[in-house]
C-alpha cells in the first residue's frame, strides 16, 4: 500500500523532525561538559566542527554561528567539484532552481521565488552579487569561478545589509583577495570529452618588504565542442569558448586604512542553442506544420546560432578604521554587450529534411548595458559589543535591448516577416539601511534592520521598425516613467542551548519594484506599468554539531507571504508579464554533515517545497490552488567521500554527489506538456593532492547517467519548444601549486 501524505500533513512532519532535532540537541551537547557543570560559555571554548567563515551577515561569522539559512560552498569543493558557473551551483543546493532561455541568460528561482523577465526594464528576484556587486542583468552573470573563496546562497529577502534589495534571495561569490606575506601560484589544466581543453591558474605576488601591499593575477580559459549535431548543417553546436581574467591590488597606506582595486572581464563565445519541437499543441492549427524532434544529442535547426557576451567590471572598495567604527566605500562599474540569435524551432524549410517545419521561427536579443553603483557605509569594529551597519546605496543601470522574432510560414504570409522590439530603458535606484546585531546575554541575541528603498524607471519602447506586428496588434512608439518605492526590514532572535546548539527565528519583509513590459501588444499596455511584489517570510531554525564537532545538523521551517507577485503567462501567444494576487509559500529544509571517521565524510541535505497561488486571474483563467512555475516540490543532494592517507603525504580523495529534483511546471497553468520529469544526477570525482612538488590530478566525471532533462521549455504557435541539460562528460585535470 503506498502512502501518500497532503501538504498540511508533510508540514507537521517537517515541524516534528525539527522538534524532535532540539529535543535531543541538549543532552548530547551537555555530555560535553566539564564534570564540575560550568557553563558552556564560561572560558574561551570555542566549537570543533570545520565549518566554512562566511559573512552573510557582513562579519566574519562560522557558517554554525549565522542566524540564516545559508548554503556555502568552500574553495576546495569548489574546485574538486567543478563549480564553475551558475548551473553548477544550482545542482548542488537546495530550495535553488533556474530557467536557462538561453543558457546564457540564467534566471534564479530561490524557494519557489524567481523572475522570468528578460526585458529591459525589468530585475530578477532572486540575484547574483560578485564580491558584493550587484549584478543586475541575467547575462551579465557571466564569470568563471576559479580562484574563489567561497560561494554563499542566501535564502529569503534580502536588503537590510547587501546591496539592492531582492526578495527571493542572493547568491554571492566571494574571490580570493590578494594576499601581502606570502607568494604563491597555481596552475590547472584539464582534457576531456568533446575536445575540452582548459587551462587556469593565479599568481599572488606581495609587492613591498612591510607587508603592505600585493596584486593577484587570476584567470580562466575553457572551450569544448557541441554537444548537439545539427544534422541538417553538418555542424555541432552549443559548444563553448570563454576566457575571463581578474586582477587586483590591495594597499594598506596606513595601519587602519585599505584600498582594494579591482578589474575582472568575460569573453564568452558559445553557438546555439540547441531548440527542439516537442509535444504538438492540437488545439491550434499550426501544429500540423511541425515535424517533432525528442533526440537531445540532434538538432536540424536552419542556423548554427550564436551566444556571444563581453562583461567586464571596474570595482574599487576603501577602508578605514576609526576609533567607533569602519567606514567603506565601495563602488563599481561593470559595462556588457551580448548577442544571442537563433533557430527557436530547432527545424528548417526542406520537405526532404526530417526536421522540416511549416514554421520557421528565428529571432534573439542584442543588448547593451551599463551598470554602476555605490555604497558607503559605516560599521561596529570586530571587537565590538554591539554588531551594527548603517549605509546608503545607489544603483544606476542603462540597457539598450533589441528582441527579434522572424516567422516564416505560408500559413501567414508569402515572405518571412520580422518584428523588433527596441527598448531603453534606465533606472536610478537609492536606498539608506541600518541593520544591528546585539547579546543581551550569554545565550540570547537580538538582530534587526531597516531599509528604505526608491526606484525611478524610465522605459522606451517601439515595434515601428519591423515589417510587421506579429505578437502585438498594432504599431506604437511609448515612452514611460514610473518610481516606486518601499520600507523593508528583518527582526529576529538567536537562543544558544548550549555551546554547540542555537535556535533562531527572524521575520524578514523584500520587495522589487515594478516595471514595464518586454513585448506590450499595444501603446497602452506599453505605458502601463506592472506593480512592484512583496514577500514576507517567517522563518525559524536550528543548528547543532554533535559528537564532539563530528556531526552538524541544520534544520530550518519557512512560511512566505508573496503579494502581487510578478509572473509572466502565455496569452493568445503573447508573453505577458503580470501581477498575481498572491501567494503562499511555505517549507522545511534540513543539512546533514558528518564525518564518520578519519577517512568516510557525508553530505546531505533535503528542502521540501509547498508553493501556491493563493489568488490569480489572468486571460480569464484561475490559476488559483496552482503551484508556481520552476519551484520542485522535493529536492535532494547526497555526497560522500572517502579519503586514502599515502605513505608519502598524499592523499587519494573518492567522491560522489547525487542530486535529485521532483517535477517541475514551467507555467503557472500546471498543465502538461509543459511539465519536466523528476531528475537524478550523478557527478563523481577521483582526486589525488598533496603529491610531491605540488603536484594532483583529478579524473571527473558529470551526469555520468547522461541524463538529459528538459532546461526550458513553452508552447508557442502550435507546439511545445524546449531544449535539453548537458550530455555526459568526463575528463582529467592536472594541476601544479608552487
Amino acid at each position: 500500500m503506498k502512502l501518500e501524505l497532503s501538504s498540511k500533513n508533510k508540514m507537521s512532519v517537517a515541524c516534528a523532525a525539527l522538534l524532535a532535532a532540539l529535543s535531543f540537541s541538549t543532552p548530547l551537547a551537555i555530555a560535553q561538559e566539564g564534570e564540575d557543570g560550568d557553563d558552556p560559555y564560561d572560558g574561551d571554548d570555542v566549537r570543533k566542527a570545520d565549518v566554512l567563515v562566511v559573512t552573510a551577515q557582513r562579519r566574519a561569522e562560522s557558517l554554525q554561528d549565522v542566524p540564516v539559512t545559508v548554503t556555502a560552498f568552500g574553495a576546495q569543493q569548489v574546485e574538486e567539484a567543478r563549480i564553475q558557473q551558475i548551473g553548477d551551483i544550482v545542482t548542488l543546493t537546495p530550495g535553488l532552481s533556474f530557467d536557462t532561455f538561453p543558457a546564457s541568460q540564467p534566471r534564479l528561482f530561490i524557494r519557489g521565488i524567481g523572475s522570468s523577465d528578460r526585458g529591459a526594464a525589468g530585475d530578477p528576484s532572486s540575484a547574483v552579487f560578485l564580491d558584493e556587486i550587484y549584478l543586475g542583468r541575467p547575462a551579465a552573470i557571466a564569470f568563471d569561478a576559479f580562484d574563489v573563496e567561497r560561494i554563499e546562497v542566501l535564502k529569503g529577502p534580502q536588503g537590510t545589509l547587501y546591496g539592492r534589495n531582492v526578495v527571493g534571495g542572493a547568491i554571492n561569490v566571494i574571490t580570493k583577495r590578494p594576499d601581502v606575506e606570502a607568494f604563491s601560484a597555481s596552475a590547472n589544466l584539464t582534457y576531456g570529452n568533446y575536445n575540452r581543453v582548459e587551462g587556469a591558474g593565479f599568481v599572488n605576488v606581495p609587492l613591498s618588504d612591510n607587508n603592505n601591499s600585493a596584486l593577484r593575477v587570476s584567470g580562466a580559459y575553457r572551450t569544448h565542442d557541441g554537444y548537439t549535431d545539427n544534422e541538417y548543417l553538418n555542424e555541432d553546436i552549443e559548444d563553448q569558448e570563454t576566457l575571463s581574467g581578474r586582477l587586483q591590488y590591495y594597499v594598506e597606506p596606513t595601519e587602519r586604512s585599505s584600498v582594494l582595486l579591482t578589474l575582472d572581464g568575460t569573453k564568452d563565445r558559445a553557438t546555439g542553442p540547441a531548440h527542439h519541437v516537442l509535444e504538438l499543441d492540437s488545439s491550434d492549427p499550426l501544429s500540423n506544420f511541425y515535424s517533432q524532434n525528442f533526440d537531445p544529442d540532434v538538432s536540424y535547426g536552419s542556423e548554427v546560432g550564436s551566444q556571444d557576451r563581453d562583461t567586464y567590471g571596474l570595482r574599487a572598495e576603501i577602508s578605514n578604521d576609526f576609533d567607533f567604527g569602519t567606514l567603506t566605500f565601495l563602488a563599481s562599474y561593470r559595462d556588457l554587450d551580448y548577442l544571442v540569435d537563433f533557430d527557436f524551432d530547432g527545424g528548417n524549410a526542406d520537405p526532404a529534411s526530417p526536421g522540416f517545419n511549416g514554421v520557421n521561427i528565428n529571432g534573439g536579443n542584442v543588448e547593451e548595458a551599463q551598470l554602476s553603483s555605490q555604497e558607503l557605509r559605516l560599521s561596529s569594529l570586530p571587537e565590538s559589543a554591539t554588531d551594527w551597519v548603517v549605509g546608503l546605496f545607489a544603483y544606476q543601470q542603462d540597457v539598450q535591448r533589441l528582441d527579434i522574432f522572424t516567422l516564416d510560414t505560408a500559413a501567414v504570409a508569402p515572405i518571412p516577416l520580422t518584428e523588433i522590439y527596441d527598448q531603453d530603458a534606465e533606472l536610478d535606484s537609492f536606498a539608506v539601511f541600518a541593520d544591528v546585531s546585539r547579546q543581551l546575554s550569554d545565550r540570547v541575541t537580538v538582530f534587526g534592520g531597516l531599509r528604505y528603498s526608491r526606484d525611478e524607471k524610465s522605459y522606451s519602447v517601439r515595434n515601428t521598425d519591423g515589417d510587421a506586428p506579429l505578437r502585438g496588434d498594432e504599431f506604437f512608439d511609448v515612452t514611460s516613467t514610473k518610481e516606486f518605492d518601499d520600507w523593508t526590514y528583518r527582526a529576529g532572535m538567536e537562543f544558544q542551548l548550549d555551546r554547540n546548539s542555537m535556535i533562531y527565528g527572524t521575520i524578514s519583509r523584500g520587495f522589487k519594484s515594478g516595471g514595464f513590459q518586454e513585448t506590450p501588444a499595444t501603446a497602452e499596455d506599453a505605458a502601463m506599468p506592472f506593480e512592484p511584489e512583496v514577500a514576507t517570510q517567517y522563518e525559524i531554525g536550528q543548528k547543532s554539531t554533535f559528537a564532539d564537532g563530528d556531526l552538524i545538523w541544520n534544520n530550518t521551517l519557512f512560511y512566505l507571504d508573496y503579494t502581487d507577485l510578478q509572473t509572466r503567462q502565455n496569452i493568445d501567444g503573447r508573453i505577458v508579464t503580470g501581477n498575481a494576487g498572491a501567494a503562499t509559500i511555505k517549507g522545511y529544509e534540513t543539512q546533514l554533515v558528518a564525518n564518520w571517521n578519519d577517512n568516510f565524510d557525508l553530505s546531505l541535505s533535503y528542502a521540501y517545497l509547498d508553493a501556491t497561488f493563493d489568488e490569480f486571474m489572468e486571460g480569464g483563467v484561475d490559476y488559483s490552488g496552482n503551484r508556481i512555475s520552476r519551484a520542485p516540490e522535493h529536492k535532494v543532494s547526497v555526497t560522500p567521500s572517502y579519503r586514502i592517507p599515502l605513505e608519502n603525504g598524499a592523499e587519494v580523495k573518492f567522491a560522489a554527489d547525487y542530486n535529485y529534483t521532483s517535477k517541475i511546471f514551467d507555467d503557472n497553468s500546471n498543465q502538461p506538456p509543459e511539465l519536466r520529469e523528476e531528475t537524478h544526477f550523478i557527478d563523481a570525482r577521483m582526486v589525488v593532492d598533496g603529491l610531491p612538488n605540488g603536484w594532483g590530478v583529478s579524473v571527473w566525471g558529470k551526469n555520468l547517467t547522461d541524463e538529459r532533462a528538459r532546461v526550458w521549455q513553452a508552447i508557442f504557435l502550435g507546439a511545445n519548444f524546449g531544449a535539453f541539460n548537458p550530455p555526459r562528460t568526463y575528463g582529467v585535470t592536472l594541476s601544479k601549486d608552487f
